[in-house]
């Protein structure tokens, strides 16, 4: 067996936080169940399998047997267990506590539930940055799973990566396997005949390593992969097909860690910030991603094999800059959790921001949440439940900070029944308005954007032409109707999205009053202890024709009253984005817009906004 191919075979099984009960379920029964049957049937062993927590923690109190079931295959040596963030963060954008907090709650779990000391861990979403080698190190990681585009980024051949590597950052390092990108694509998409013909031409060019590792939900829970694995076969033919070479000695099926034992290493590898093809592609903004798929057509496919490593997308990190909602997200979770440290790291206030930092909503490509309401919800719930905790017994305050890192300061008013943040860049815009009893941002709404996606669409689709808040304040003309407002086909007589106000504060144990003026508005904003909301607006008259209206919009997560004086009338619709997963282009509605409109001659207008019911 000196001479076999040494294959490992990864899978990486997760759910999201907040993900609905009835799509768990039903990947429970039509995936991870009916592989590891097939697998057992097999004797397809050992397999390197990672189970994220949100999975690990719905499984306990739905499905205990499964996790039972993998047991069973750990004690049998018939699979190793690996780590990763326990609540499948990217690593990259965590705090350094955070990133061993999350290592450490997965290896706790792994050692209670299934009496393993991991040592080898699944990179959420494969986001590299070279400063993770050392706190990998430090979280007694010993070898990490990355795609080969890695190390293709970094000048490395491929013919080099059918062997671990070894990085360090600040002396601390770990070894590297670089995950096979065509046995990424062959499986389960190709005839097994195709991955038996490449992993022989791999061993008989000397190789003695590869690797695979994927999603699970690809054999069953991807659209039309069901019928394909399980139906027709697939599955079972690729099991028996490349049982034939491990039969014969040709290859050696083997965990992760013992690659890393048994083959020899290829030497000091340092990897630039990297993901996986399409996440590089879909971090891109949606000019930059015509440009990136142009010159890809025009290179064409051995042109751009040859020079894949330097025609590459964008990092992970560009989310938080393309998607503000996902920057929001981010950025009050690293507030919360370093006001956690603050304050004794309460473990409740610690167990929901972890849950907080779930990926998949933070960001948006064919997978990815963001555009999927109940995910952003759940993210902002988490964050409610870690703030109660934290802010438990607090008065009513307002601090200043740059809380979202854009270089501009906003205003953080909080109590121990809400948070909220006003932005006085955007003309007094409230962009979270978080209530703790009913686990609620009444702000999280999506910006309805124009992707590169849209192109392929047969219809007309909305866009905003400025980013969405609570409390964006324009004046209209008198000819708009609500069909043309609510498609965004209008242009405003004024707008105070992007007009920086200067700000006034008064700030009471029962109230806090924060006063904006500029560009002909004087806006003030009051909140009381349990974040109830008064808008009292003046504006200028004479700046505007007489016909023209002052028109305050409100995008809510959820429908809410408001109460204006005087009485207005309050335009209302649906907040709709279109958005692309793995089934196509797809409508969602993110919440609903209300705009009260008073004739611009009054000069002055208030509305009050209440908490919703817990």
């Amino acid at each position: 067996m000196s001479d076999a191919l040494r294959l490992v075979f990864g899978v990486h099984l997760h759910q999201p936080v907040g993900n609905f009960d009835h799509v768990l379920e039903q990947h429970v029964r039509d995936v991870y169940r009916p592989f590891l049957e097939r697998a057992s049937a097999a004797r397809f062993f050992p397999l390197t399998i990672h189970v994220s927590g949100p999975l690990l923690e719905w499984l306990e109190s739905h499905d205990a047997a499964l996790l039972d079931r993998i047991g069973e295959l750990v004690d049998d040596g018939a699979a190793e267990l690996l780590l990763a963030g326990f609540d499948e963060p990217i690593l990259a954008a965590l705090p350094r506590l955070d990133r061993h907090e999350q290592i450490a709650r997965m290896r706790d779990y792994l050692d209670r539930r299934f009496g393993v000391t991991a040592s080898g861990l699944w990179l959420t979403e494969r986001v590299w940055q070279p400063d993770l080698a050392a706190d990998l190190h430090d979280a007694g990681v010993s070898y990490v799973l990355v795609d080969d585009r890695h190390f293709i980024a970094a000048g490395f051949r491929r013919e080099a990566l059918h062997r671990p590597h070894r990085t360090e950052s600040d002396g601390r390092g770990v070894d590297v396997l670089a995950i096979d990108e065509k046995l990424r694509y062959l499986i389960p998409f190709r005839p097994p005949e195709e991955t038996a013909q490449y992993v022989a031409q791999l061993r008989q060019a000397g190789h003695r390593l590869a690797v695979f590792a994927d999603d699970g939900e690809k054999f069953g829970g991807w659209p039309g992969t069901h019928e394909w694995v399980y139906q027709k076969g697939w599955l079972d033919a690729f099991f028996r097909t490349v049982m034939g070479p491990v039969e014969r000695g040709d290859v050696r099926l083997v965990s992760g860690s013992t690659a890393v034992r048994e083959v020899s290493g290829g030497g000091l590898a340092y990897l630039p910030t990297a993901s996986y093809r399409e996440m590089e592609l879909w971090a891109l903004p949606p000019d930059a991603q015509r440009r990136l798929a142009a010159l890809e057509q025009e290179l064409g496919p051995e042109r751009l094999h040859a020079n894949e490593g330097i025609v590459r997308g964008g990092h992970w990190r560009h989310f938080l800059v393309k998607y503000a909602e996902s920057n929001r997200m981010h950025k009050m979770m690293v507030a919360l959790s370093d006001l956690s440290r603050q304050r004794g790291d309460p473990p409740a206030a610690r167990r929901a921001l972890g849950r907080a930092q779930c990926n998949d909503a933070y960001w948006h490509g064919v997978f990815g949440g963001l555009y999927l309401p109940h995910l952003r919800q759940a993210v902002w719930r988490q964050l409610a439940l870690a703030e109660r905790v934290l802010r438990s017994g607090d008065g009513l305050a307002i601090e200043s900070l740059d809380l979202d890192s854009d270089g501009e300061l906003e205003f953080w008013v909080h109590s121990s029944a809400f948070s909220a943040v006003v932005s006085p860049r955007r003309g007094g815009a409230v962009e979270v308005l978080q209530y703790f009893g009913a686990e609620l941002n009444l702000a999280d709404v999506l910006t309805r954007r124009r992707e590169s996606y849209h192109d392929a669409a047969h219809r007309t689709l909305p866009a905003d032409a400025e980013p969405r808040a609570i409390l964006i304040d324009r004046v209209l003309p008198g000819d708009v109707d609500l069909e043309r407002y609510a498609g965004g086909t209008y242009q405003p007589l004024m707008t105070w999205s992007t007009t920086p106000l200067v700000p006034m504060i008064r700030a009471g144990a029962d109230a806090v009053e924060i006063t904006l003026t500029g560009q002909g508005l004087t806006k003030s904003l009051t909140f009381a202890f349990d974040g109830s909301l008064t808008a009292r607006y003046q504006w200028e008259p004479g700046r505007w024709p007489e016909t023209a209206l002052f028109a305050p919009e409100l995008s809510l997560s959820r429908a809410e009253g408001i109460v204006t004086s005087p009485t207005a009338e309050i335009w209302r619709y649906p907040i709709t984005t279109v958005g692309k997963s793995e089934r196509g282009l797809e409508d969602t509605v993110q919440g609903v817009a209300l705009t009260p409109r008073w004739p611009v001659p009054l000069g002055l207008g208030t509305l009050e906004l209440r908490p919703p019911a817990s």
